[in-house]
């Protein structure tokens, strides 16, 4: 018999810095929208709640203002400090977990993901370019917490490092291109064309 699986929450990354980019991702519009609502939106088909992960200068930001947001307790950490936080608050639950800049990922990415919970800690895919796993579009379900606490304590705060170490299966990604990611405006002008949107908005 299975166990009964937690409640699952969605948690949006948008509280990075943006640095290489030069302006904010989650602000970006790959898809008519800001990249962080349209993001909110995709996870809110398969999750009960959805939270959006921010620093705390974050609050009063325009793109970020009037969702449920989730603050950073700890500054300077990277992702791993959202899904702290998100464990944190609501320990009992899971988190599908989807950095806001991801413009490829589509429900059938979401989906498999969620079909394939099971027990294990972390449920995530292989990356398509280096076989290591793909953090930012995972599951992490309560099991998870204290792993990620001690990965914080000790010092280890790359997410990707945290899910090699706890031995999980990774997932086949249906389609290799869907956890790609955009860092930089040569990258975002790229995109956008494959996406068929204006190359300068």
């Amino acid at each position: 018999m299975t166990a009964r699986l937690a409640a699952l929450h969605g948690l949006v990354l948008a509280g990075g810095a943006s640095r290489r980019m030069g302006r904010d991702k989650a602000a970006l519009a790959y898809h008519g929208r800001p990249q962080l609502e349209w993001a909110r939106e995709l996870l809110s088909r398969h999750c009960a709640q959805v939270f959006t992960s921010i620093r705390a200068d974050q609050q009063d930001d325009p793109v970020r203002r009037g969702v449920p947001v989730i603050v950073d307790t700890q500054d300077g950490i990277g992702p791993i400090a959202g899904i702290a936080a998100a464990q944190a608050q609501w320990p009992e639950h899971a988190w599908l977990v989807l950095a806001c800049d991801l413009p490829f990922v589509d429900d059938a990415c979401i989906a498999n993901l969620v079909s394939r919970r099971d027990g294990r800690p972390v449920v995530a895919y292989a990356s398509s370019h280096d076989r290591l796993p793909e953090p930012l579009c995972a599951i992490y379900e309560p099991a998870s917490r204290a792993g990620v606490l001690a990965a914080i304590e000790s010092g280890r705060n790359c997410p990707r490092k945290f899910i090699l170490g706890s031995g999980v299966e990774l997932l086949e990604q249906l389609d290799p291109a869907a956890l790609d990611n955009v860092n930089t405006p040569d990258e975002l002008q790229r995109v956008r064309g494959q996406l068929g949107g204006p190359a300068n908005p």
